[in-house]
This record gives C-alpha cells, structure tokens and sequence, in this order.
C-alpha cells in the first residue's frame, strides 16, 4: 500500500496525458511528501472530534497562512465547496480540511468557518443585493452577525444550517517547512493541495484556481487510484 501513490505520481509523471487537457496547470508532487496522521492536531473542538473522518480519504487542502483570511483566502475555500458538492457520487471518498499555520484569535477564526458555511447562500450572479453582499463580506473586517444568520437560513433548523464539512488543522513544523519549499515562492492565501487517503501531499495549485479544472483533475485521480 505504501508504494501505490508512488506508482500513481510516476505514472502521472511518465504519462503527462492523462492529465493533459484537463489540468488546471496544477503542480504534480514527485515524489509525494508524506505528512503522519499524528502531526495532524485539530485545531478547535469540532475538529478533534472529527479529525478521525480524514483517514482513509482523499483531502482537499487549503491552507491559511496568516493570521488573517483576505479575499484570495476566503473566495479558496468557499470554491473547495463547491468543489466537493461538484463530485456527486465521488463525494463520500474525499473531506475538506483547513490547514491554519498561525494563531488567530477565536473570534476571528469562528468568522471564517461561519462565511464558509454560509456565504454561498449569497453568490447568486442573477441577484445584485446578494451579489453586493457577498461581495461585501469577503473582507475580513466585515462579520456575520446572528441577526444576519437568522435572515439566510430563514426557517431551516439552526443547527443543521450551520454544520460545517471543514475540518480545521494544525501540523508540524516540519511538514509546513516541507511544502513552502515545493510551493517555491512559499505558501500564499488561496493555495490548494490535494492529499490521498495515505498522507501524500500528490497536486498544489496557485492561488486563483480554477474550480471546474480542478474537479477534472481530482477526478482523474480518483478514478486511476484503488484507495480512499
């Protein structure tokens, strides 16, 4: 088993058209590095409670740098969202993580997971005020309010509404160190990684991906691989 994400990087390496045309010019790892499940901590209650839902998975990786989410960071992980609900039936194989290098303070970091869970409610195109909105609380300084909250989600059940699939983390020096140096430049707002279910860092992508392509590539991973 230990070999298999090896096989893939070098098949993938050997055999550039299987990504080729599909790629989002994502950055193929080879070899893998390897993080170890326990470097991986949960960064709030939530997810120490659910860091077990990462084993065996296929992680799709953002990492927030800072002590702050700008707009690049944010607008990153509302589009892994949407990614992931783009899989359909592949869902179930993947999780969502945050990766927070930093340490914001509990309140900054409570408004992250709450855009998250809610703005997409906001990015409707065809709706000026909504698009306005949204646009409006991609800036950090702007916060969701509980009155707020209670205009999105309307008569859904609080609880339900709010559930998030973000599992947040922390991890060690060695594999942040390990990852600023493949991303070259470092490690900047709005990066994506993808993980397989064995803990090998496989793809990155710059900041400003793009979604569809992305999905395309992460497919053809899932479809190739045995695992997760």
């Amino acid at each position: 088993m230990t070999i298999i994400p090896f096989l893939i990087a070098w098949g993938l390496k050997e055999n550039p058209s299987l990504v080729k045309g599909t790629t989002n010019r994502g950055q193929l790892v080879v070899p893998p590095i390897t993080i170890p499940p326990e470097d991986i901590l949960g960064f709030d209650d939530f997810s120490s409670n659910n860091i077990k839902e990462l084993r065996g998975h296929w992680l799709i990786v953002n990492v927030i740098p800072n002590e702050g989410c700008n707009e690049i960071c944010l607008e990153a992980l509302l589009k892994t969202k949407q990614l992931r609900l783009m899989l359909n039936k592949e869902l179930p194989r993947t999780r969502r993580v945050a990766i927070i290098i930093k340490n914001p303070s509990e309140e900054i970091s409570n408004q992250w997971w709450l855009k998250d869970t809610l703005l997409w409610r906001l990015n409707r195109p065809d709706d000026k005020e909504s698009q306005t909105l949204y646009s409006s609380l991609l800036h950090e300084d702007n916060k969701i309010d509980t009155s707020l909250i209670d205009k999105l989600i309307k008569n859904e059940n609080k609880e339900v509404a709010l559930n998030s699939d973000l599992i947040r983390v922390k991890v060690g020096a060695e594999f942040i160190n390990k990852i600023a140096a493949v991303s070259k430049g470092g490690i900047s707002d709005g990066m994506l990684f993808l993980i397989d279910p064995l803990g090998n860092l496989m793809m990155q992508y710059e900041s400003g991906f793009n979604t569809y392509k992305v999905k395309d590539d992460l497919m053809h991973l899932l479809r190739i691989s045995q695992i997760g």
